[in-house]
């Protein structure tokens, strides 16, 4: 089944950047969502519309899982479920960044086969299937394969470098850069632009499912904080952060951080 739903997939995330830019290139309302959860815009809306309009007509078996619709608890009883953002980095998006991206998953049983982020106004297409390699505008990619985290350079916001997190009281030795969208940091290290990637924070599945493929057919990895292979569906909807990269510096990663209980 990967292999007939990622071009689904990729239709879909090709008609999303035609919503989206459109939006874009004449204005936009937007407004605050409750309790702090972030911004979202008329896009966000309209993109996620046409994806409850076509998905599901196009796999009626599978279950639901977007940031911008109602969560159902009946996705926890479907063996395939979508997982989607219409818009990751909705922030940069209201600011007028070409940095957002639509970030669209299919997972069976927790583990993601299926997987799109496009990036339209960098005209930028990561797509994978379980088993088949991950790709970049139709080019193989793979990632990096650094073996030494102080050689490395590493996509990872500010407040991770907080010395409470780590086991030695301060980050390891490496360089750190940041791009505002999650699912664009997995994928640049997917392509090896850069050496891993770091989030702290519990995380959305829709920001990172699609990533987690993406980087694995590229010949890296995804684990949570504490080195575990992420699973997706969860009741939350989130897993305990991201550690992503090649082998030897997502190993490295994990062990210099605290472990959390």
């Amino acid at each position: 089944m990967p292999g007939t739903d990622l071009p689904l997939l990729r239709d879909a995330a090709r008609e999303a950047g035609q919503i989206a830019t459109g939006f874009f290139k004449r204005g936009h309302q937007s407004w605050d969502k409750p309790d702090g959860a972030g911004p979202v815009t008329e896009a966000d809306l309209a993109v996620n519309k046409m994806l409850e309009e076509t998905l599901p007509a196009a796999r009626p078996g599978y279950g639901w899982l977007s940031e911008e619709s109602e969560d159902s608890g009946d996705r926890l009883n479907k063996s395939h479920v979508f997982i989607l953002d219409p818009i990751d980095g909705t922030r940069s998006f209201t600011e007028g960044s070409r940095t957002w991206a639509h970030s669209f998953a299919v997972a069976r049983d927790g583990i993601v086969t299926a997987a799109v982020i496009y990036l339209p106004l960098r005209d930028l297409m990561y797509c994978a299937a379980a088993g088949e390699g991950a790709t970049l505008n139709g080019a193989p990619i793979s990632a990096s394969q650094t073996q030494m985290l102080d050689l490395a350079e590493i996509l990872s916001a500010r407040p991770n470098m907080d010395g409470k997190h780590w086991k030695d009281g301060q980050p390891p030795d490496f360089k750190r850069s940041y791009r505002p969208s999650l699912a664009y940091r997995l994928a640049l290290v997917a392509q090896g632009r850069f050496d891993g990637m770091l989030t702290l924070r519990r995380s959305w599945e829709w920001d990172i499912a699609a990533g987690d493929l993406i980087l694995r057919e590229a010949g890296g990895g995804c684990t949570d904080r504490n080195g575990v292979p992420l699973r997706f569906n969860n009741p939350s909807a989130q897993v305990d952060g991201v550690v992503a990269g090649g082998i030897a510096v997502r190993q490295q990663l994990t062990g210099a951080l605290k472990p959390v209980t």
